[in-house]
């Protein structure tokens, strides 16, 4: 019986306690599954499919007391089977409905994970590792859209994980970073997504997944997390293809910042939870014994406030995503990235009002660029205006950052597959919305939670996506006999799939609204490197 190897390094310290190495079978009869750490019992879904689902498996000690802000841990061993029934504990975010924010129960404890899997004895088959979105201050893998129940059956060994997040996963503070052996703070989400990944090249085999092909997939933010593990050398020989939906951290909706200017906002930060004038006054015991609802509370606060992005550390990114891949140095794998078709309707509220804000706000954005802006946009009267910036919107932070990433891994002789999401979900109010493929991607439509009556058609198209998805993690190409052909993108032809009523090429889409930010972006590079060598 073939053994994985055990006890690898990874974020500076193994996380890989010594009961044994994880058995490679598929779920017995009875759902017992033995790990590196202990036995688990899942639950089984379906008797014909075979289908199990383990939940709530810990792939790291809890990130509490004295952990809190730091890497994580070794999870501790265990005597006994431990039940794998029910999802473990949202990570800490923002609670209030009207920002989305999580559903109860909400914990520090929460770095969990869950697997889905149809796989028979002896069987290897393909992972897929799920990264949920939502901004890096919310969400969790155990959303209803993400049930891996229908990719399961597709032939694929689904995980969906927790990661932490807001100023528990991304706060970089002076003192944290002096504590540390490589003199870094800040990227503790990132860690945590490595962790599990860890945690994945150690046990799926005995959930009958092949630790040889993993996928690491996600949307929005998680998209971003897929592209910062596709940059950060902490995660080589993890994964070996990688897919991105709506969001990269190329430009400047997702933009690394340096460890000084993040280690400033975490002063801030850490005076304002102790009730502090004096940032020196501030220590680490006390801002790890503070309620994690205070902590919370004071990232609220306009004194308080920290972005929740990766940071250039030093460890955990050398440099900034952008540079990493301008470079060459991200790793080398096939990508599959795309963007919908009205990702602008999460800017509805920052909409100008008129004609004149919108010719304003062009001119601040964009400076000597703003008349081309404008002629390539339009915009002259109040509802094209409206229109103008949505499309902006959606074209500069979605489909330039996707379309620029597939260009980048074909400089590295990478296959990218591009595609664009156009079907509207039945009776949307705001068109091809930010996340609306999700459930198209896994599946799920008819799944408990959708919020639309879908039709048939939708159905097909949500079939003919995941019949992509899964050939994608099983060969590293989408493509398959029984789908049409999707090519591979390249710089001279522009090449995309449209997911729309049906999957049709698309040869230059919107090139010349992307291009026009392909020239902003290189004159900003340019401003930047100018400043740096003053």
């Amino acid at each position: 019986m073939p053994h994985r190897r055990y006890g690898r390094l990874v974020v500076g310290l193994s996380l890989v306690v010594g009961v044994g190495v994880a058995t490679p079978q598929a779920a017995s009869e009875d759902g017992v599954v033995t790990l590196d750490t202990g036995t688990v019992r899942g639950v089984r879904l379906d008797d014909e499919a075979g289908l199990w689902t383990f939940k709530g498996m810990p792939f790291a000690s809890p990130p509490v007391g004295e952990r809190r802000w730091q890497p994580p841990a070794p999870v501790a061993a265990w005597t006994g089977e431990r039940a794998a029934e029910q999802f473990g504990p949202r990570c800490m975010q923002d609670s209030r409905p009207s920002l989305g924010g999580g559903i109860p129960p909400l914990s520090e404890d929460c770095l969990y994970l869950n697997v889905w899997t149809t796989a028979a004895p002896g069987e290897r088959l393909p992972v897929m590792v799920w990264i949920h979105g939502g901004a890096l201050t919310g969400g969790a893998g155990s959303g209803s859209s993400y049930d891996g129940s229908a990719m399961a059956r597709r032939g694929v060994v689904l995980v969906t994980i927790n990661y932490r997040l807001g100023p528990f996963g991304y706060l970089a503070h002076p003192l944290l970073t002096a504590e540390s052996p490589q003199s870094a703070s800040g990227n503790y989400g990132v860690l945590d997504q490595i962790a599990a990944l860890e945690w994945v090249r150690r046990n799926i085999e005995a959930f009958g997944g092949d630790a040889d092909r993993v996928t690491i997939f996600g949307e929005s933010a998680g998209s971003w997390s897929v592209q910062t593990l596709l940059a950060t050398p902490l995660a080589e020989g993890l994964f070996h293809r990688a897919i991105g939906e709506s969001g990269g951290v190329l430009g400047s909706y997702g933009a690394t910042p340096d460890l000084v200017t993040v280690e400033a906002e975490g002063e801030r930060f850490g005076a304002t939870l102790l009730g502090v004038d004096d940032p020196a006054e501030v220590t680490l015991a006390a801002m790890r014994a503070a309620l994690a609802v205070d902590v919370m509370t004071t990232a609220r606060t306009p004194e308080g406030r920290t972005r929740a992005r990766p940071v250039v550390d030093g460890w955990v990114l050398t440099d900034t995503a952008r540079a990493i891949f301008e470079g060459g140095r991200q790793h080398r794998v096939p990508v599959m990235v795309g963007w919908n078709a009205d990702e602008g309707s999460l800017a509805v509220g920052r909409t100008p009002t008129d004609v004149a804000a919108y010719q304003t706000w062009a001119r601040d954005t964009f400076g000597d660029k703003a008349n081309a802006f404008l002629e390539l946009y339009g915009g002259d009267t109040p509802s094209t205006a409206r229109e103008a910036f949505l499309k902006a919107y959606s074209d500069q932070n979605f489909g330039w950052e996707m379309r620029e990433w597939a260009r980048l891994m074909g400089n590295v002789n990478q296959p990218a597959f591009l595609y664009h999401f156009s079907r509207v979900p039945p009776a949307s109010t705001t068109g091809v919305y930010h996340g609306a493929e999700i459930r198209y991607v896994f599946d799920n439509l008819y799944a408990p939670g959708a919020q639309h009556e879908y039709t048939l058609l939708d159905g097909w198209v949500s079939g003919l996506m995941a019949s992509y998805w899964v050939a994608f993690a099983t060969t590293g190409n989408p493509n398959t006999a029984d789908t049409p052909p999707w090519l591979a993108y390249t710089s001279l032809r522009h090449e995309l799939l449209d997911f729309g009523d049906t999957g049709v090429h698309r040869f230059d889409f919107r090139k010349a609204e992307l291009d026009f930010f392909d020239h902003y972006y290189a004159e900003s590079a340019d401003a930047d490197h100018d400043e740096d060598d003053q």
